[in-house]
């Protein structure tokens, strides 16, 4: 699957895309149909603890499937983003069995 990566308001690291590709690449096994993910990571501007934006979509032929999270890591969100799109393609694969 390829991993389109955008960076709002930091520079990333290496590190970073290699685990955004990692944990995003292991939803081919839920379903085998994903063309492609597109990912934003940004960083807000506020004092908060929680300012790491993520959002995740899954580009499959027929829907797309939208995750966003906010946390106080990009690690934390991937995991929780990618945990959500497991579930959310468990369901897809379930309606199109039953057909």
């Amino acid at each position: 699957m390829k991993v389109n990566l955008q960076c709002v308001n930091f520079n990333v690291d290496k590190g970073l895309v290699e685990f955004v590709e990692k944990k995003l690449s292991a939803l081919d096994k839920y379903y085998d149909k994903i063309v492609d993910a597109e990912v934003y990571l940004k960083v807000q501007q506020t004092s908060e603890k929680e300012n790491k934006l993520i959002d995740v979509k899954l580009n499959v032929p027929g829907n797309d499937f939208v995750v966003k999270k906010q946390c106080k890591t990009f690690e934390e969100g991937i995991l929780l983003a990618a945990d959500s799109l497991k579930r959310q393609l468990a369901k897809k694969k379930e309606k199109v069995r039953e057909k």
